[in-house]
């Protein structure tokens, strides 16, 4: 069967929970539901948790006004005062043009859905010493099957058609949330090859090898497919991440609309260069020096054990 196919059916058998989170700034619905694996016992289906993201596709930035009022289907009058008008339009069917872009995650685990959950979110300060007692403790626990995707990336078994570059410590593809067609929107990751390497609290100053390169191998490589310049493209690491694997966003500088780009979390790969540049050959790195003050959602796994621990300091 092949792939589109399945992932279709996927769809068609989605049943549907409830609403996790609605973003009106990214048009974006995420929806908790689940799906049916593929062993049943006794006629029974079973199924597990599955959790479907729904946005709004982009337009073609090529798409003309007349191109654009071609497209158009029908449209409504919302509003109308002076030489001001708000419509609402309906596009035409199109293969070039998707309605809207879905993201899948089958199966879901809780941890998935406490992430793309609605919440709240408090700054918290992380010392080196809370990093050690807590955080540290916290990311060891994780289970290797829940970054068993990116070793399947990193051994060739998985998207190895979509490698763009691949360096003895690295590899550079295009990530999962891009539609790989909008350039303004433009989203690619760089995953490292080290396992030992899980957060940015990881890095040495022996790792600024690989961290130049993904800088020059993302230039050159966004410079040469997509003819993005000097100055096009943002590259950043999160802290805390999504998964503990050491990887690199490379964004288009145009792009504003993903998450994860405040304060806080998002740390530029310049700066982080810069410090490592910086930094002492001996002893501990900057790294595990720093205290990192960031954003912290209440569903993280994170969240009660710092938010109690930083209690407990205050008190």
């Amino acid at each position: 069967m092949a792939a589109s196919t399945h992932h279709a059916d996927m769809l068609r058998n989605f049943r549907f929970e409830r609403v996790l989170n609605e973003d009106a700034i990214t048009s974006s619905l995420v929806l908790l539901g689940s799906i049916p694996t593929a062993s049943h016992t006794n006629g029974t289906e079973q199924r597990a948790p599955a959790i479907a993201r729904i946005e709004r596709g982009a337009l073609p930035p090529a798409l003309s006004s007349g191109d654009l009022v071609a497209a158009l289907r029908d449209t409504q009058l919302v509003l109308s005062n002076d030489i001001y008008a708000s419509l609402h339009g309906w596009l035409a069917p199109s293969e070039d043009r998707p309605d809207v872009k879905i993201g899948v995650i089958f199966p879901a685990t809780d941890v998935h859905i406490r992430k793309y959950s609605a919440q709240r979110y408090y700054m918290v300060r992380e010392t080196p010493a809370l990093y050690e007692r807590i955080v540290k403790p916290y990311i060891a626990a994780f289970p290797p099957a829940r970054t068993q995707w990116v070793v399947d990336i990193l051994e060739g078994r998985a998207e190895a058609d979509k490698v763009l570059h691949s360096d003895p410590a690295y590899v550079l593809l295009p990530d999962i949330k891009w539609d790989l067609a909008t350039i303004a929107s433009l989203y690619l990751v760089a995953i490292a090859k080290d396992g030992s390497i899980r957060s940015l609290r990881d890095l040495r100053k022996h790792h600024l090898g690989m961290l130049r390169s993904i800088r020059r191998e993302s230039a050159r490589v966004a410079r040469q497919r997509w003819g993005l310049g000097r100055g096009a493209l943002r590259m950043y690491v999160h802290y805390q991440p999504s998964y503990y694997h050491f990887h690199v966003h490379v964004v288009n500088v145009e792009h504003t609309a993903p998450t994860g780009m405040s304060v806080g979390q998002a740390h530029l790969l310049d700066d982080i260069i810069s410090l490592l540049e910086s930094d002492v050959d001996d002893g501990p790195s900057v790294f595990e020096r720093m205290t990192l003050t960031y954003a912290l959602g209440e569903q993280h796994g994170l969240f009660e054990p710092l938010r109690a621990a930083q209690e407990a300091e205050e008190d």
